[in-house]
């Protein structure tokens, strides 16, 4: 079994912020592929299930807010007794340019407070999609933004910054299959 977990904040408020990328990129998978969410309460979390090559696969938005993710990760894992090699987490990446994204397994949590405490509950070697949503490098290479990062996280993308985005979301579908079938790679596409 694998477990599929996008990063987000419920509710509508939150639905086209770039700290929601993770939520966007598991709903954009559920749609294509025909899948329905459900509420599951033990769990705090939305879930959908497919079937894909003979194997189960959960895809999963917490409903904790992003910086308590792990709670409703460890919750699920313990249940269906999931093995964290067999877990991908997607989410937004600040350190990155939006049109950027960049895949590994483990590592630290680079400042992202959603990853720290999924690491903090879990343990750290779980699968990682990193979706850039910083501003384009400066000079020096830092795709931040200079001051702000709260409200730019939570701020709403632009119609362009969208168009960007929905390219991003026919890779991360392609980077997950590869996960699902066994043939994640950790790489950086641009």
């Amino acid at each position: 079994m694998k477990l599929i977990v996008g990063l987000g904040n419920p509710g509508v408020e939150y639905s086209r912020t770039r700290h929601n990328f993770g939520f966007m990129a598991v709903d954009n998978y559920i749609r294509r592929s025909g899948g329905v969410w459900h509420f599951q309460a033990k769990f705090n979390a939305q879930i959908a299930e497919l079937s894909l090559d003979t194997e189960k696969v959960l895809f999963v938005k917490p409903q904790t807010f992003y910086n308590l993710v792990g709670e409703s990760v460890q919750r699920i894992r313990s249940f269906y007794k999931i093995d964290l090699n067999d877990v991908l987490v997607i989410h937004d990446e600040m350190a990155l340019p939006l049109g950027a994204i960049r895949t590994r397994r483990g590592g630290s949590d680079a400042g992202n407070n959603g990853i720290k405490n999924i690491i903090n509950t879990n343990g750290a070697e779980f699968a990682r999609v990193r979706i850039g949503s910083g501003v384009q490098p400066n000079a020096s290479g830092d795709a931040q933004p200079s001051s702000g990062r709260r409200n730019y996280v939570l701020g709403r993308l632009s119609s362009e910054d969208e168009t960007t985005l929905r390219g991003e979301l026919s890779v991360v579908d392609q980077i997950i299959t590869e996960f699902i079938t066994g043939k994640f790679t950790e790489t950086t596409y641009r």
